[in-house]
């Protein structure tokens, strides 16, 4: 199947609309993910405590209601495995908050999967905006390479490097992320100054 030109042209210019129309969405987010990301990666071990200690917060109320909705529901099917879960939910929550230490290797297993999943989406992203855009789609391809390299040196390193393995990745990966949104922002404002 051939692909027309014009279509091509018609989707670049529609694709390049939609991008110049929320340019300044992507550039604040794309600030706000630097700033973040040069805090986390100036203090790796403060940034990993505070994810965990998050993340220990999430697990507890999200189990707390759970158990509200196992009991508001208890005639319905499932009633135990609802309730074993909810208590599981905040079981988990309890551990994190009161030693949020033994949850930083669980949680850099889980981080360094998330960025090599991530990483992958970012190269295949950068990939579609190189032939939709044809601009500024390296810094994402960058983003995504750099998050798999990260993610290997953090598993390859384990259980050392768990200690300030999620501050620091989840600041790089907020930083390139910021980086790319900012210069995906700029491209579509000299785009449609075209």
């Amino acid at each position: 199947m051939a692909i027309n030109p014009s279509d091509v042209s018609q989707l670049r210019a529609v694709t390049t609309r939609a991008l110049s129309a929320n340019r300044k969405l992507f550039l604040g987010e794309g600030i706000v993910l630097v700033i973040l990301g040069l805090a986390a990666v100036a203090l790796p071990p403060i940034a990993s405590l505070a994810i965990t200690l998050l993340v220990g917060w999430i697990f507890l109320l999200s189990g707390i209601a759970g158990l509200y909705t196992t009991f508001a529901m208890r005639g319905a099917p499932g009633f135990v495995w609802a309730l074993v879960s909810a208590l599981i939910g905040i079981a988990a929550g309890i551990v994190l908050l009161i030693w949020p230490a033994s949850g930083v290797i669980s949680l850099t297993l889980v981080l360094v999967a998330f960025f090599a999943i991530e990483g992958v989406a970012s190269i295949l992203f950068a990939l579609d905006h190189k032939r939709e855009l044809s601009g500024r789609w390296g810094l994402m391809l960058a983003s995504g390479v750099l998050d798999l390299v990260i993610a290997g040196i953090v598993f390859v390193g384990l259980p050392g490097t768990a200690a300030w393995a999620i501050g620091l990745l989840v600041g790089i990966n907020m930083v390139m992320g910021g980086a790319a949104l900012i210069a995906m922002a700029l491209h579509a404002r000299d785009a449609a100054t075209v």
